[in-house]
């Protein structure tokens, strides 16, 4: 597989030596002749999450990831507006699935190609793109318009897998690379019930100055803030700054809106949070790690690793005493894969593949005190989540494992916030197979979108945090 990127590179701050994995360039195999013939298996390939970190503003050569040629429009400028969630350019975003309405607007809606200043977890400014989808439908519940800020479900690493660019392109798939927009089905049900829909393709996904940060917690939660910002922006959008704003995600999405939940009292105060779905939410990191090694998305723990190594020093230093060169290969090369690569790639790799001493990944940071401490900081759930939020878990998902998602509305529950907690009770699917993760994201999304849409209409929920000591 290859990627070119002619002639710069995606992180031009970050020297050779600081980067172990280089995760930006490369040449890469060909593709197997069976991930095009299994491609429509991906269909429902789902979602977890963890993160990467800032480089030099991209320049107007194209960027070409895996095959596929990535818009202009991805290309950040070099100077970028002082407001978070200030628009920095948009245009007009063809949806490959609509139909024409009898009003002669396209359904679901019509929607705009942003890009938008954030604040990463360095405390930086950088350009986020993303998409603003204008309903056809109307809003007919109580109050103004709702705006949802969708916090998509793992996607991959390269550029071409953005949740914007799946919009325009549901399926790509040309022998290189695999990705499919799965998200739409969320995001047409949302626009269906007369709301706006904004999403965020997160720090470095679909921007191609910087190696998208996979799970970071500060970066994904300012990423959907500042998408719910730039949302009241957009030319000729309906919602205002009056309008009821909800957070949705699922997986590596449920770890973004859970993250920006807690997050938007100080980061976002302005945002009139009416309500927030986190469903699956990679919230301890250091438990997800163990889930996904060895799982059918064994990639997601490589694009965690290429993000890691770049922002903090101390797991990069443990990266370059314990990754060999064949795990430094696999790390390069996931550096540009979407879920659909990932899965015929490196589905049920064991990250002791990719170490000098045969140890895993997860026990060679767990006896790294300073590495510990870093994982350790993208913990969600030590603050208090803002207004009413909903958390689902399979109680067989054991990609992104049950148990600490749970935890999470515990933690929540204890510092006074409102949740609702719905343990989604489905017989053993297939371990590591992703389908116990997949599965309660299908079975659930209907509730969870009902449940949303009353927040917006201005329902009170009903928390259920006295009765978590009897719920699995």
């Amino acid at each position: 597989m290859s990627r070119e990127r002619a002639p710069r590179t995606r992180s031009t701050r970050i020297t050779d030596s600081e980067r172990p994995a280089a995760p930006s360039t490369a040449a890469r195999r060909p593709a197997p002749a069976g991930l095009r013939l299994l491609a429509g298996a991906v269909a429902g390939a789902v979602c977890v999450g963890m993160s990467a970190v800032p480089a030099a503003a991209a320049g107007t050569e194209p960027v070409v990831s895996r095959g596929v040629t990535i818009p202009a429009f991805y290309n950040p400028p070099a100077e970028l507006p002082a407001a978070n969630g200030a628009l920095i350019r948009t245009e007009a975003l063809p949806l490959g699935l609509s139909i024409p309405g009898l009003d002669g607007r396209p359904m679901p809606g019509t929607a705009t190609r942003l890009m938008y200043k954030s604040t990463d977890s360095a405390g930086q400014p950088v350009a986020v793109t993303g998409a603003y989808i204008e309903p056809s439908a109307a809003w007919k519940k109580p109050g103004p318009r709702p705006v949802v800020a969708v916090a998509s479900g793992t996607m991959g690493q390269g550029d071409q897998c953005a949740t914007s660019y799946a919009l325009q392109h549901p399926l790509t798939l040309n022998g290189e690379t695999v990705s499919v927009g799965y998200e739409a089905l969320a995001i047409y049900r949302i626009l269906a019930s007369g709301a706006a829909v904004v999403l965020t393709d997160y720090v470095g996904l679909g921007a191609t100055d910087r190696v998208h940060t996979y799970v970071n917690r500060l970066d994904q939660g300012h990423a959907l803030l500042d998408a719910a910002r730039a949302a009241r922006k957009v030319p000729g959008a309906s919602v205002t700054a009056d309008s009821p704003t909800g957070l949705y995600g699922y997986s590596q999405g449920g770890g973004a809106s859970a993250a920006a939940a807690e997050l938007q009292p100080s980061y976002a105060p302005e945002i009139p949070l009416a309500g927030t779905y986190a469903g699956a939410p990679p919230a301890d990191l250091t438990s997800v790690m163990k889930g996904i090694d060895g799982s059918a998305l064994a990639g997601a723990l490589a694009w965690s690793i290429n993000g890691f190594a770049q922002s903090d020093p101390d797991l990069r230093a443990v990266v370059e005493a314990n990754i060999s060169a064949t795990g430094k290969a696999a790390l390069k090369d996931a550096s540009t894969m979407c879920v659909g690569d990932a899965i015929f790639g490196l589905g049920f790799t064991k990250s002791n593949k990719w170490t000098n001493d045969g140890k895993s990944i997860g026990d060679i940071i767990a006896a790294e005190p300073k590495a510990k401490a870093a994982l350790d900081k993208q913990r969600i759930g030590r603050l208090k989540a803002a207004g009413p939020v909903r958390v689902a878990t399979g109680v067989q998902d054991d990609i992104v494992p049950h148990a600490q998602a749970r935890q999470l509305a515990v933690d929540w529950c204890r510092k006074g916030a409102d949740v609702t907690y719905d343990a989604i009770k489905l017989p053993n699917l297939g371990d590591k197979l992703l389908t116990n993760h997949l599965v309660p994201l299908i079975t659930d999304q209907g509730d969870a979108i009902s449940w949303l849409t009353d927040r917006l209409s201005g329902k009170a929920a009903a928390s259920n945090c006295r009765t978590m000591p009897l719920q699995p």
